[in-house]
Formats: structure tokens, C-alpha cells, sequence
């Protein structure tokens, strides 16, 4: 048998074809067959690269997380930005993510599985959390213009809610229902002196309502 001259080309049709396919058809609803017809590899071709499905969608997870981060720093670094215009700027970059319609059609099969969704919280803690949202918050702290006493747990904060409980991937909400949170949430950050939601960004999560409800039955999230 000839040696692959080439793996990164193969590693990257692979995912290419995963990635189409797990936006199309959904996690579940896409097996290594599909993923063998798309890119007209054997599955000895595939699974010398990939052990499983779950593998490949990890792969794929972890390239889509890299270049959001890069989106991300940007937003943090840039010199001339207040916080507040940071923080405004950091959840349009993220709700904006042009990987929105892989994310839309995998979460709610994925959010299914306990292993994905401790990755995923567990993302939320350990880099999204302290590497972006926390410096942010001790930049309007010393800059007076965001009063937060506790960066580091408003932080996780934000992050635990904007992501799970105004997601109506992740628990089924109706669109008044995802308004009311948004609402909810928005009077909550205003308390502490902080105007992190416009309607604009009340409309994208909304908006997330009938992107989901026009996923197939199997890619419903569950009620």
C-alpha cells in the first residue's frame, strides 16, 4: 500500500466534509458513511486519522474555538476601546461568529452529551472567562468606568449566563421567553453599572429561536 504523500490535504478534506455535513444534516443525523461519500476516501483513509466521529467533530470544535479567540484578542487588545465599548464589542464579535450555522445545527444534539457540554462549560471557566472577559472588567476598574468589585467571578458570571441561559439552543425558549431573559439579564448588568446589551444583541439571541425551530425534529433541543 502506497503511503500518503500528503495527510495534512487529507486531514483537512476530512473536516471540510464534516464540517458541511454536521451543519446540513446535524450531529446526529451524519455518520462516517456520509463523511466517506463526501470526500470519496476509505474508511481505512479516514479512521487512520480520525477514531472516531467524536473525534473529528472535536478536531473541527477546536480549529472553530482557535479562530474565535483570535476574533476575541483582538477586540481586548485594541488601545482604543473603554471597556465598556470592549465588552459591547466582545458579544457582537461572538454572536456575529461566521461559524454560527455548524454551532446552530450541532448544539442541540451535542448539548445532549454530558462529556461535550463539561468541555464546553469547562471552556467558559478556564480561557473565555479570565483570558477575556475578566480583563476587560479590571480595565474599566481602573479606568472608572465599569465599579465591579469581583472581576474574576463577574466574569464567570457573564459567561455561565450569556451562553447557557439565554441560549435557547441549549433549554428550548420561545422568542418572548428568550426576550424576557434578555431582559432579565440586562437589568441585572445595569445594576452593577454595566450596559452590556442593546436591542441589536437582544434580536441575535432571539433570532436564535427560529434558526432552531427550522432545524429537523431528530436536531431539536430537548424540552
Amino acid at each position: 500500500m502506497s503511503r500518503n504523500k500528503y495527510p495534512e490535504e487529507t486531514v483537512h478534506a476530512i473536516l471540510e466534509a464534516a464540517i458541511h455535513l454536521f451543519a446540513q444534516k446535524g450531529y446526529d443525523g451524519t455518520s462516517m458513511q456520509d463523511i466517506m461519500d463526501k470526500t470519496g476516501l476509505s474508511k481505512g483513509a479516514i479512521y487512520h486519522h480520525f477514531s472516531s466521529k467524536m473525534q473529528i467533530f472535536e478536531t473541527i470544535c477546536d480549529q472553530l474555538s482557535r479562530e474565535n479567540v483570535q476574533a476575541l484578542a483582538q477586540v481586548v487588545r485594541d488601545p482604543h476601546m473603554s471597556a465598556p465599548q470592549k465588552m459591547k464589542a466582545m458579544f457582537r464579535t461572538a454572536l456575529a461568529n461566521p461559524n454560527q450555522d455548524f454551532f446552530i445545527s450541532t448544539s442541540p444534539s451535542l448539548l445532549k452529551n454530558p462529556r461535550f457540554l463539561a468541555a464546553q462549560v469547562n471552556e467558559l471557566y478556564t480561557i473565555v472567562a479570565p483570558d477575556f472577559v475578566q480583563p476587560i472588567l479590571q480595565q474599566g476598574m481602573e479606568e472608572g468606568s465599569i465599579p465591579v468589585e469581583n472581576p474574576k467571578e463577574l466574569a464567570e458570571a457573564i459567561m455561565v449566563l450569556t451562553n447557557l441561559w439565554l441560549n435557547p439552543l441549549v433549554h428550548e425558549t420561545d422568542e418572548a421567553g428568550t426576550r424576557r431573559r434578555c431582559q432579565t439579564f440586562c437589568s441585572m448588568m445595569q445594576g452593577i453599572g454595566i450596559e452590556l446589551m442593546d436591542d441589536e444583541l437582544v434580536e441575535r439571541y432571539v433570532g436564535y429561536c427560529s434558526l432552531r425551530d427550522k432545524l429537523p425534529p431528530s436536531q431539536q433541543p430537548a424540552e
